[in-house]
């Protein structure tokens, strides 16, 4: 009886088969393709490389809003009328779509390693559509409805460049291999060096853009000023309800130098803190008031307005998460707020020997204060005690300007605007309150050097209190200065001969792992190209690895007779090397 040997023996390929089954749904030996990716697969990882570069800035501008989170929920509250925090389904839906995507750009370039042709699924193809799509329906909303945050991509930069740069250099190296081995299995000279100069392009310009990188953090540690002053944006907002005493308090625990806020004037003229129109949001006149519970905030005497609730929402919406931290009597405390007048602001700011910064928003028409708004306040400031120089008024029209300087010599007059600095001394206008993405280091020197003083809001994270410490501002407004205050130091800070420095080691340790990649791609190559070409014996004996000694013995012996059945001759016979190398 005869024993036939098996003409060809494959390995289990289950990681390859995991691939290209995961990515194309490709499981099987026979379907997967050594041939070059067709026209309309190469069409659609051209897709899904923008869809994934589209994705990484849109998940790296919501990562750095964070600062202005609350500003963003409390602009939808004034679309819809409803309170909700809107950054959840929206953070929810960019981590799933960025992690699809970025699993699908793992995989093409892991078929690209080891040669294999794309074949998308058109599942993924859906999926990779509706993740398109989605996000630009996202940038287009966010553009137009709030398309000033766009800039707060522009200022990380200057506190993540240096890193990024680091990140960015150590990823496009890292595929040298990849690209190595592109070329060395590419058959067309053509092809070589496209890929070659593309890719080359995109190494030299990482190499050279740190000329373009601008930092106030790269500086001399001598040349820093002190930190700048925190002032308390309505109280400390994440710890109690805002605009409340208990808010005040305690900012003031943590030691701000001032406190802000938002002055309206109610219908009998007691002036009173209140940011929203109406009271909807931040107290219970839902209940207390059904009828008028849509009617603007000024249009409540003080003595309804005593009578609300200004707590009991804070413990419901939760609208910072903060609410599951605090104790029993702490939430007693919170629920239990009311609403806050400016008087009562006032006396404690003088107590604690604090600054007082507030918005004074005029009355609707029908008021009956509609005209004598000004004088109301000022009649609050010179009645609470605070000294004049502690407090900085913002709001007032500029007919008024002149009878403010009249009554109250001492007092701050702010500006919400950034203005010339000829037009503010004209003013009198010694204070200007500006949102942080409208003030350039070029602004800031020129405002201290005319001793202006400049507050920057609504400053949040400590990468924005560092950049703006490290840029000379002198003092910033938060609604988080329990976090602002556990920042001692810039979070980093180098000279500009240390980032100098590291800048250089940088791009030549890149340039060597380039090298050393390429060489060593050339080197396999040139090894591969001095191989014979297989015949189904040679695959056998490639894959022949763990049998038995006796079977790649007659392995070996149909190799020679398979040579010599084709008509190959050699002057030598086979050594035993040549046999140990088509085992191996």
């Amino acid at each position: 009886m005869v024993k036939h040997q098996p003409l060809q023996v494959y390995e289990r390929q289950l990681c390859l088969s995991c691939l290209t089954g995961i990515y194309g749904c490709r499981w099987k030996r026979y379907q997967r393709s050594h041939d070059d990716t067709t026209k309309w697969e190469c069409l659609w990882s051209f897709i899904l490389f923008c869809t994934f570069s589209l994705l990484l800035v849109w998940f790296y501008f919501w990562w750095e809003a964070h600062n202005d989170y609350s500003e963003f929920n409390w602009f939808l509250y004034n679309r819809s009328g409803e309170w909700s925090d809107g950054t959840v389904p929206i953070l929810a839906a960019t981590a799933a779509g960025f992690t699809y995507i970025a699993f699908l750009m793992i995989l093409a370039l892991c078929h690209v390693a080891v040669g294999q042709q794309l074949n998308l699924h058109w599942l993924h193809k859906i999926g990779v559509t509706v993740a398109l799509l989605t996000t630009i329906i996202g940038v287009i909303s966010v553009t137009q409805m709030w398309g000033e945050e766009w800039d707060v991509v522009w200022i990380s930069l200057q506190a993540t460049g240096p890193f990024l740069h680091i990140g960015a250099l150590a990823a496009v190296t890292a595929l040298a291999w990849l690209v190595a081995g592109q070329m060395a299995r590419a058959g067309k000279t053509r092809f070589q060096v496209m890929v070659l100069l593309i890719y080359l392009s995109v190494l030299l310009t990482l190499y050279f853009i740190p000329l373009s990188i601008t930092s106030p953090c790269i500086m001399e540690r001598g040349s820093l000023k002190a930190a700048p002053a925190i002032i308390g944006h309505q109280g400390a907002p994440m710890l109690a309800p805002e605009n409340t005493l208990l808010s005040f308090n305690r900012a003031l625990q943590r030691n701000v130098s001032g406190l802000e806020a938002d002055v309206t004037i109610s219908l009998d003229g007691v002036p009173f803190l209140m940011r929203d129109r109406t009271l909807r949001r931040t107290t219970n006149v839902r209940r207390v008031f059904p009828d008028r519970q849509y009617d603007d905030a000024s249009l409540f005497n003080w003595t309804d307005l005593s009578s609300l609730n200004a707590g009991q929402w804070f413990l419901k919406d939760d609208p910072f998460w903060t609410v599951q931290y605090m104790s029993t009597s702490e939430r007693w405390s919170v629920g239990n707020q009311t609403v806050c007048s400016l008087e009562q602001m006032l006396k404690l700011a003088a107590k604690s020997k604090s600054s007082a910064v507030f918005t004074l928003h005029r009355p609707p028409a029908n008021h009956p204060h509609r005209h004598d708004w000004v004088n109301l306040t000022l009649d609050t400031v010179l009645r609470s005690g605070i000294p004049q120089r502690q407090v900085s008024l913002e709001g007032v029209m500029l007919t008024n300007r002149e009878m403010v300087r009249n009554v109250a010599p001492g007092l701050q007059q702010t500006s919400v605007q950034k203005l010339p600095l000829d037009t503010l001394h004209h003013k009198g206008i010694s204070r200007v309150l500006l949102r942080y993405n409208q003030a350039s280091a070029q602004d800031v020197r020129l405002y201290n050097e005319n001793n202006i003083s400049l507050t920057l809001c609504s400053v949040n994270k400590p990468w924005l209190y560092s950049l703006l410490w490290c840029s000379g501002v002198p003092s910033v407004s938060s609604e988080a200065p329990q976090v602002l205050r556990k920042v001692h130091y810039p979070l980093w800070l180098m000279s500009p001969d240390e980032y100098c420095l590291i800048w250089i080691s940088t791009d030549l340790i890149s340039f060597s792992v380039y090298v050393c990649v390429f060489v060593c791609a050339r080197d396999h190559r040139w090894r591969m190209s001095g191989m014979r070409s297989y015949n189904p014996e040679q695959i056998m004996l490639s894959a022949a690895v763990g049998r038995s000694s006796r079977d790649v013995n007659i392995m070996k012996e149909k190799l020679i007779f398979s040579e010599v059945s084709n008509g190959v001759t050699s002057d030598e016979p086979y050594t035993e090397n040549e046999f140990n190398y088509y085992t191996n």
